[in-house]
């Protein structure tokens, strides 16, 4: 392989996201220490929207569009996502390379008086940004009362502090990854709340014609992730599920050979839960994926997600930012 004298990778300005470029950044180090690496720090669309929810914005690259603007242009190399920002569909030019091994990708519940979601007082408030989360929430304990929750984790341990809230939830990786994982009051079980696509993985997306780089990234990947998180994403795929519909799931590769997929898709205010699993060999992920989604589909899943679709074109706010869209058509990924 030729020298390189530098490689850039792009990531969002996030705490959580630096951390994340940073540990990619150190193993890359590690393995290639001819190699300069540095680090770009983008701003994204969902960085610049702080005080709208996410469903009012739009749910399509939100945190990734402006990273895969500047891998098109080269101004980047390589960027490092959270596996769940990306949407299914990437642009022509781009693939994913890598995707780490998985942090745990269960949701945890933080509460101020340190009881799990079961022991919550009646309507006590919990904040959550996720339409997943919500509905999941709200499908074990009707009488929560769900207030939507935006920020870092720094902004929504405080609000809990202040005595805002009653409780938060925000995903176990995050907390592992910040060194906090004392502040979980309670692991929430897969049997409550399925994770969201790729959650606790890392994606690490290159152009499709730099092999250079995507060998020097190989030393990322993690071969069992990399399957668990291609079967979810092909199920939301084919559900036609952006990263605020709630739809939750999750794969999980049972050595030597097999993997079990779990999925659900939600209403809104958690009345109508439809949730399946298949179980297959782990080189059929991406059929398992289309199975599970087209089951769900006919238990219910497409009148749920036709009537959410409807709502939320009605409430989206256009644009407000006047960005541009991706220069690139798309491809599924």
């Amino acid at each position: 392989m030729e020298k390189r004298d530098k490689i850039v990778i792009g990531s969002r300005g996030s705490k959580l996201a630096l951390i994340q470029a940073n540990w990619a950044k150190s193993q890359l180090e590690e393995a290639n220490k001819e190699i300069e690496f540095d680090i770009e720090k983008i701003k994204t669309t969902g960085d610049k929207i702080t005080d709208s929810p996410l469903s009012k914005i739009g749910n399509i690259g939100l945190f990734t569009k402006e990273l895969e603007n500047a891998l098109l242009d080269k101004k980047v190399d390589l960027v490092v996502h959270s596996a769940k920002d990306v949407p299914t569909e990437i642009p022509n030019g781009l693939v994913i390379g890598a995707v780490s091994k998985r942090e745990d990708p269960h949701d945890v519940l933080i509460s101020r008086d340190n009881v799990s979601l079961r022991d919550l007082p009646q309507k006590a408030k919990i904040g959550t940004s996720s339409l997943r989360r919500r509905s999941q929430i709200l499908a074990f304990r009707s009488d929560l009362e769900i207030v939507d929750l935006r920020g870092n984790l720094d902004t929504r341990l405080k609000k809990l502090d202040f005595g805002e809230l009653d409780a938060i939830v925000v995903a176990r990786a995050g907390l592992l990854r910040f060194g906090l994982s004392e502040k979980a009051s309670e692991i929430i079980s897969y049997d409550i709340m399925l994770p969201a696509v790729g959650q606790g993985a890392l994606c690490v997306e290159i152009r499709d014609t730099d092999h250079k780089v995507k060998e020097i990234i190989s030393i990322l990947n993690h071969h069992e992730t990399m399957c668990e998180v291609k079967a979810e994403r092909t199920l939301l795929a084919k559900l036609q599920g952006g990263c605020q519909i709630p739809i939750g799931a999750h794969a999980e590769v049972i050595f030597p050979v097999n993997l079990k997929l779990e999925a659900v898709v939600c209403s809104l205010d958690g009345t109508t839960i439809i949730r399946d699993s298949i179980g297959g060999k782990v080189d059929d992920f991406a059929t398992m994926g289309q199975q599970l989604a087209h089951k769900l589909l006919g238990m219910g899943g497409a009148k749920i997600l036709d009537e959410i679709r409807k709502g939320m074109q009605k409430t989206t706010l256009v644009n407000p930012f006047n960005t541009q869209p991706s220069r690139a058509r798309t491809k599924k990924g």
